[in-house]
């Protein structure tokens, strides 16, 4: 895929207590994949009053307006990388988030360590998942929704399992409609 770039590159930026090497796997994944340039960001603190003490996770919504009020200037979307448990009211939990057509998404490792069958996954199967996760998040910032096309990258993954079938590549409909949007 073959995308023109209109804007400033992507920022990967790990938050917290997150492996740098993941942020610097999703950033090559970016530039691989959607061909899109891809800079990792200093190591960022993990904005506080996120944590929600009933449910034991950070709140994903309030973790992307904090992060939004950052000055990214020269970044045209950035995708956070971190190692804790998000949710969104909606579900018990998620692997990334983003507001369609918005600037910041962000990516959870926390989940992805881990198997249905409770066997910790290779590490590179690992980033692989986060790497899934985060060129579907992007693409959801580049205004692209859920594809009903279980091959598609942009499909909807509720477990595990589901994100290890994705596939790392967009259908026709989702590749030209990214294209558009670049």
């Amino acid at each position: 895929m073959s995308i023109r770039r209109t804007t400033g590159p992507v920022g990967v930026a790990p938050v917290g207590q997150t492996d740098v090497f993941a942020a610097e796997v999703i950033a090559a994944h970016i530039s691989g994949y959607f061909l899109l340039p891809a800079e990792c960001l200093p190591v960022m603190a993990l904005p506080p009053g996120t944590f929600d003490s009933h449910r034991f996770q950070h709140n994903a919504v309030l973790l992307i307006s904090a992060l939004e009020k950052k000055s990214f200037e020269e970044f045209s979307k950035v995708i956070a990388v971190m190692d804790v448990d998000i949710f969104i009211p909606i579900f018990t939990h998620v692997f990334g988030e983003a507001r369609q057509g918005g600037k910041v998404a962000l990516v959870s490792l926390f989940r992805l360590r881990g198997a249905d069958d409770d066997s910790p996954p290779s590490t590179s199967r690992m980033l692989e998942r986060a790497a899934k996760i985060a060129l579907h998040e992007l693409g959801h910032l580049f205004g692209l929704l859920h594809c009903d096309d279980e091959r598609c990258l942009m499909h909807f993954s509720g477990d595990v399992d589901e994100v290890d079938r994705l596939p790392l590549n967009l259908c026709r409909y989702c590749r030209m409609y990214l294209k558009e949007a670049v």
